[in-house]
């Protein structure tokens, strides 16, 4: 069966952004960005990995209320593509200097950043080499700071489907591990997997057909090499002193074990932990989620 972990985000979105354009990175990659509103810059980092940044510009148009927000597609997927796909070109390093690109090309000295799911790990990570350019950080329903999140999430994943549901989405996984394609068959895997991931039922359909757009190669490389690495941020995190918010679902499939190792390796931390929601608090909870995000960050 296919082993994915996706650990992504979805919202419909398609307000036109106030500019975008394309950062070189250190290896000559083109890393495609879009920018909302003015004042102090916020980069988003959408979850994965192996998904563009598609999903993500409802939030991105939410928060520009407040702040210049910032989405872009990692590497590899949406316009940011790349034309080889294998160990050299996706790596976590590489992805690390895909954002500083971004910094650099818009000529931020220093940014705030809110990593969500696996980009809440993309966000901790950077903030272990690039940690003068950051001011604050939100980690929102972050994948953590290691590996430990791999022990469990299929099983977290598979607790939240009833019988039914679970055994449609191994029937569909079975599907596409034989060697299917196409988009409805993935579609239906998606409709059965998307009450593991939000409880508000009207966004089963945009987070089913998010979904279909995974990129299994991208998500298989970043975890072999996260894994050959042993990812494992806590050592280089001690150091760093700017305020972290992090704030999760109190059903979310991140378990709270990770959220709390991540709140002891960052000195300067809290946990907000939203009830009736569980991956994305900005669409099951969006009031305390949008509250305690915009509190934090201004």
């Amino acid at each position: 069966l296919m082993t994915w972990v996706i650990l992504a985000s979805f919202f419909v979105g398609s307000i036109h952004s106030q500019q975008s354009g394309t950062a070189v990175s250190i290896d000559g990659a083109q890393i495609y960005y879009k920018t909302f509103g003015k004042g102090q810059p916020l980069l988003i980092i959408n979850g994965g990995p192996g998904m563009n940044s598609d999903g993500f510009e409802g939030l991105a148009v939410s928060l520009s209320e407040h702040f210049m927000t910032i989405i872009y597609d990692q590497r590899g997927t949406g316009k940011s593509a790349l034309q080889v796909l294998d160990k050299t070109t996706i790596t976590m390093d590489l992805m690390l200097s895909d954002v500083e690109s971004i910094r650099k090309h818009l000529g931020f000295n220093t940014w705030s950043i809110l990593g969500h799911s696996f980009g809440g790990m993309v966000a901790s990570a950077y903030a272990t080499v690039y940690p003068d350019h950051i001011d604050k950080i939100v980690l929102s329903s972050s994948g953590g700071i290691n590996l430990k999140l791999l022990d469990y999430f299929r099983e977290s994943l598979h607790s939240k489907l009833t019988a039914t549901q679970l055994d449609s989405v191994n029937y569909w996984e079975g599907k596409i591990a034989a060697g299917a394609t196409d988009h409805y068959t993935r579609l239906q895997r998606g409709k059965y997997l998307a009450p593991a991931y939000v409880m508000d039922p009207q966004y089963y359909p945009v987070i089913a057909e998010r979904l279909t757009q995974g990129n299994g190669t991208i998500n298989q490389l970043m975890w072999d090499d996260l894994r050959k690495q042993n990812f494992d941020c806590a050592s280089k995190l001690k150091s760093f002193d700017r305020p972290v918010l992090i704030i999760q679902g109190k059903q979310d499939i991140v378990r709270a074990s990770t959220a709390e190792e991540a709140h002891k390796a960052f000195q300067n931390s809290r946990i907000v932990y939203m009830d009736h929601c569980i991956h994305y608090g900005w669409l099951d909870n969006p009031e305390v989620y949008f509250r305690e995000v915009v509190k934090f960050l201004l």
